[in-house]
């Protein structure tokens, strides 16, 4: 079977999108920062055309938040090795975040 969404393709980035999804919205707004952030220290930048394209309908669960939506942006932009350093980094932050 086929993958149908582009982060299920790695499955340390499937597993760090899941947890995310699966946080509070006050967590996932960190994680959204934290990835912002992270993506920036590997140099990925953020094609400008991307935030400024929200005419179409948004369906997917990270939409909903600017915030998560720039994040996950960052993440698409970026090649896979990067996306899975990310994706370590975020389930890293996830851990301690919830455990405090």
């Amino acid at each position: 079977m086929e993958n149908k969404r582009w982060y299920d393709k790695e499955p340390t980035l499937s597993l760090a999108v899941s947890l995310i999804k699966n946080s509070k919205e006050e967590i996932q707004l960190k994680c959204a920062e934290f990835i912002k952030l992270k993506a920036q220290d590997y140099g990925v930048v953020l094609n400008s055309n991307l935030l400024g394209a929200f005419n179409y309908v948004l369906n997917r669960w990270y939409d909903s938040s600017e915030p998560l939506a720039e994040a996950f942006g960052y993440l698409k932009e970026a090649d896979n090795e990067t996306r899975k350093q990310i994706a370590i980094a975020v389930i890293t932050f996830l851990e301690k975040t919830e455990t405090t």
